[in-house]
């Protein structure tokens, strides 16, 4: 064999090297820009997600950092050059090729999808990893009395230049530096795009301001909450759909991005209401969409212990979830509020706010509540001073002219409404969604719509997606509440779960998130309450995940033969099904995390 065939046979060992590395470093940057886009490009998410898993995030970037560093010091080790060079090259390219199986794209709960966003980010990292590769050339070849000397190369031909790019622009000395960094090389490309997301987005609000103001007519209704908003967001949209044209944010679109989205692609000028459903993680994310928005009416339907990691306090959530009042005030809208959330009826800031609910006390209060596992039905008693209200107002409370000619002639009044023998039913199951369901007949009330109309919407109203929405399956029934979960929510869908006494119940979850220093105390609360009502219990995550979980349902006396953990839902939903109950099962799954948790 000869001398070029082994020079040959070498240069493309040192390629396929180079490539594997390559390809390493690009699986990493989409996996860890596939995280930042599940943490809603929020940088406290995202490192959150980093610290929560950190051995199967970055494990592989921190075994290439010691393998450079240890590379880097072989010569004091005494170590020959190329014994140095050929062992070192070995495991990096070893650890390039896990890296390919670690962070290869994988199915996940929610996908990875190519924005302008992500292309921007992809784009600002691509010109990152270009300026370390152009810094490497340079301090590979050097500065010469001549200049630098790779200027030179141009001297030698079109060939040789292009060799000696092909080198520098595969060489493992600027790929394993953008493996060992992708972790905060996305970030970093982030925070760069920043200013010019800010601008873009700002552009879109703008946007979205203009349509809004030439629509002057249509009724704004925010809606916010730290549980219970999407579900009142869409039981109202419902029961106002019986007498005008409403749009909804649809799904979960609560962002300010997302709502913008809603009103430029789907607003039209015969949208008479818009209901705007709208979600804060941090202090002020509501007056922030106020600010754009100016909602004409508000809805307030809890106030609770969620995202606490990121409010820091109960006193930010408050303040921060009254935003949304204080702008219905400013331009004399209506306010209603959860009158059986502590919370809210603790720091009552609004006197004239019309409360909702089930206990006593309530402008708006449902009474003779029936549930069974095939739905519920109620009764709604007013307070007299709304019952004086409609009275007087003939129900009416919107300000369209197009709509107040309708409400006159609908007659919707007090005396329609909780006449004697106006029972309501639901296909809904639990007396919370006869809760929300109670603060969506408030509102449609006293926009003018009667109880004849009501009662008809009522019946329609079906379980909001992943919003404990029942479902069956053969034998099996499905109580699915995995969207969120929060100490309230988790509680009441524990509550929920009970009703069903001739099933054997079987809870599913990974527990909660997001709740700052009290998280385990939560999850273990939550594990000792499933504990007393549950069959059989299967936590979904790493012991470290679940240890809380457990922890609370063995205190409480729980079987441990029915208690199970599973790494994985999918794991999780194998075994639920494999349960030999002897009888009818009914599933509830409480949370269910995406896969930067």
């Amino acid at each position: 064999m000869g001398i070029d065939a082994i020079i040959g046979g070498f240069i493309i060992l040192l390629l396929s090297g180079a490539l594997v590395c390559v390809t390493g470093a690009v699986f990493e940057l989409r996996h860890f820009a596939h995280v930042l886009q599940l943490s809603s490009y929020q940088f406290q998410g995202y490192f959150r997600s980093l610290r929560q898993n950190f051995l199967r995030e970055c494990l592989l970037p921190l075994l290439l950092l010691l393998t450079a560093v240890l590379y880097a010091g072989s010569a004091r080790m005494g170590m020959p050059e190329d014994d140095a060079l050929f062992f070192f090259g070995f495991v990096t390219a070893i650890l390039a090729i896990m890296s390919i199986i670690h962070y290869r794209p994988k199915k996940a709960k929610k996908k990875f999808v190519v924005t302008p966003r992500v292309k921007r980010l992809f784009l600002t990292t691509g010109i990152l990893i270009l300026l370390w590769m152009a810094a490497f050339m340079i301090l590979r070849t050097g500065f010469g009395p001549q200049g630098l000397s790779f200027y030179l190369t141009f001297r030698n031909g079109a060939g040789e230049l292009l060799q000696f790019l092909l080198y520098h622009i595969f060489h493992f000395y600027v790929w394993v530096p953008v493996m060992i960094c992708a972790p905060l090389l996305v970030p970093l490309a982030n925070l760069i795009n920043k200013p010019a997301e800010q601008s873009i987005n700002n552009g879109f609000i703008r946007d979205a301001q203009r349509i809004l103001k030439e629509q002057p007519k249509m009724r704004i209704i925010g809606v916010t909450g730290s549980f219970g908003k999407t579900s009142v967001k869409y039981y109202l949209t419902t029961l106002l759909s019986e007498q005008y044209n409403v749009l909804m944010t649809p799904e979960s679109y609560n962002t300010p991005m997302g709502i913008v989205r809603t009103i430029r692609e789907q607003m039209k000028p015969l949208h008479e209401i818009f209901v705007c459903e709208m979600g804060a993680r941090h202090v002020h994310d509501i007056r922030e969409i106020t600010d754009f928005v100016h909602p004409d009416d508000g809805i307030l339907t809890a106030i609770g212990e969620q995202h606490l990691e990121t409010f820091h306090s109960l006193e930010n959530i408050i303040s921060t979830k009254y935003e949304l009042l204080d702008a219905a005030e400013e331009k004399r809208g209506l306010k209603f509020v959860n009158g059986d959330d502590t919370n809210i009826r603790a720091h009552m800031k609004y006197p004239d706010a019309i409360t909702y609910g089930l206990n006593e006390g309530n402008d708006f209060r449902a009474i003779d509540i029936a549930v069974t596992p095939a739905g519920t039905s109620f009764k709604v008693q007013l307070s007299p001073r709304v019952a004086e209200r409609l009275r007087e107002e003939q129900g009416y409370i919107m300000k369209s002219p197009g709509a107040t000619a309708a409400a006159k002639q609908t007659g919707a009044g007090a005396e329609d409404l909780s006449s004697p023998g106006v029972e309501f039913h639901t296909t809904l199951v639990g007396a919370h969604n006869v809760q929300n369901i109670m603060g969506a007949i408030a509102v449609a009330t006293l926009y003018g719509i009667p109880a004849s109309k009501l009662k008809r919407a009522v019946r329609r109203i079906e379980g909001v997606p992943h919003r404990l929405e029942l479902k069956r399956h053969g034998n099996v029934t499905i109580l699915d509440d995995a969207y969120n979960s929060n100490p309230t929510g988790a509680a009441t869908a524990l509550e929920t779960l009970a009703f069903f006494q001739e099933q054997v119940k079987i809870l599913v979850t990974p527990g909660m998130v997001e709740l700052g220093e009290k998280e385990e105390e939560y999850n273990e609360a939550f594990g000792a309450h499933a504990a007393r009502v549950c069959d059989y219990i299967i936590f979904v995550g790493n012991a470290q995940r679940t240890a809380a979980l457990v922890r609370g349902a063995k205190s409480a006396g729980f079987d441990e033969a029915r208690l199970f953990v599973k790494e994985t839902f999918d794991a999780a939903s194998v075994l639920m099904y494999e349960i030999d109950a002897g009888k009818e099962k009914v599933i509830l799954l409480e949370n269910d995390l995406p896969d930067n948790y």
